[in-house]
């Protein structure tokens, strides 16, 4: 039987074996575009890794703090004196009660400065400066800015005509604003300084000797206009608009983007993200 099979030498009667196919590569083509599509790849990754840990922290955070936002209240307001002389000077005497409410039970908040101005037609006409404090969880702090004194306004047609039916009514439109520097405390950690800006936009009747002449002040909300910031070149600067704006927290070779909805948005979360991106870019620069 093996001498039959070894006069076939090796033939093969089966069907026709197809011939095997080549593969032509052209350079420049295909599944890889070399480096650059690589580097992109990987900046995008890093970019969403990014992100998640941020979007972690700041619901950990939020576990853990439950923050609230922080309410300011205009409850009374003394004004004897608001007159207007002939060259646009301002007489006037203004006093004010305040408070400040923080309804968080572990977050403190220590108030480093406080400025409060104000205006009249959008024009400042004094400026007091308020004694710093530190604000425990749970409290509720008072504040008594007065302001006196005269000052020139530059008061054109309109806002003069507004003046007079002020005057008329007994009631005047005036702005107090509060520029603050603080600084929050989370349990045994303290944050960097923030700069919140605090608007109470007011009716207020003229105090005369026999009463309010326009009525009695009741008490105003005041709105908490948190800055979004934007931290590029490892210089931290301040954006005062409050409707949505875009931040950039920037590394050094790194920059990612979201939007602050300062309206919708806890304040005291948005300082978060920003504290804890501005840890991670000195965490990428130590590397």
């Amino acid at each position: 039987m093996s001498d039959k099979q070894g006069h076939l030498n090796g033939a093969y009667c089966g069907p026709s074996i197809p011939p095997p196919t080549r593969n032509y590569h052209r350079p420049g083509r295909g599944s890889c575009c070399g480096c650059g599509c690589c580097l992109l790849k990987c900046l995008f990754n890093i970019i969403i890794t990014a992100i998640v840990i941020i979007g972690l922290a700041v619901f950990i955070f939020w576990l853990i703090f439950r923050p609230n936002k922080v309410k300011f209240h205009v409850t009374d307001v003394q004004l004897t004196q608001f007159n207007l002389t002939s060259n646009n000077t301002l007489h006037y005497n203004l006093a004010l009660n305040m408070t400040i409410r923080n309804p968080n039970r572990r977050i403190g908040i220590y108030y480093d400065r406080i400025e409060a101005r104000a205006y009249y037609e959008d024009q400042r006409f004094d400026t007091e400066t308020l004694t710093p404090f530190y604000q425990g969880h749970k409290n509720t702090s008072y504040l008594n800015p007065v302001f006196v004194g005269q000052q020139f306004v530059r008061l054109g047609a309109d806002e003069t005509s507004e003046f007079n039916e002020d005057r008329v009514n007994g009631v005047y439109d005036i702005d107090v604003k509060l520029y603050l520097r603080i600084r929050f405390k989370l349990g045994r950690v303290k944050t960097g300084r923030f700069k919140p800006r605090i608007s109470c936009d007011l009716k207020v009747p003229l105090n005369t000797g026999n009463g309010s002449f326009g009525g009695t002040f009741k008490t105003t909300r005041c709105d908490l206009d948190f800055y979004c910031w934007q931290l590029v070149s490892e210089k931290l600067i301040s954006h005062p608009e409050k409707d949505i704006m875009p931040c950039f927290i920037a590394t050094n070779q790194l920059a990612y983007h979201h939007k602050c909805l300062i309206h919708f948005v806890d304040p005291l979360l948005v300082l978060a993200m920003e504290h804890m991106g501005h840890g991670m870019s000195g965490a990428v620069r130590d590397k």
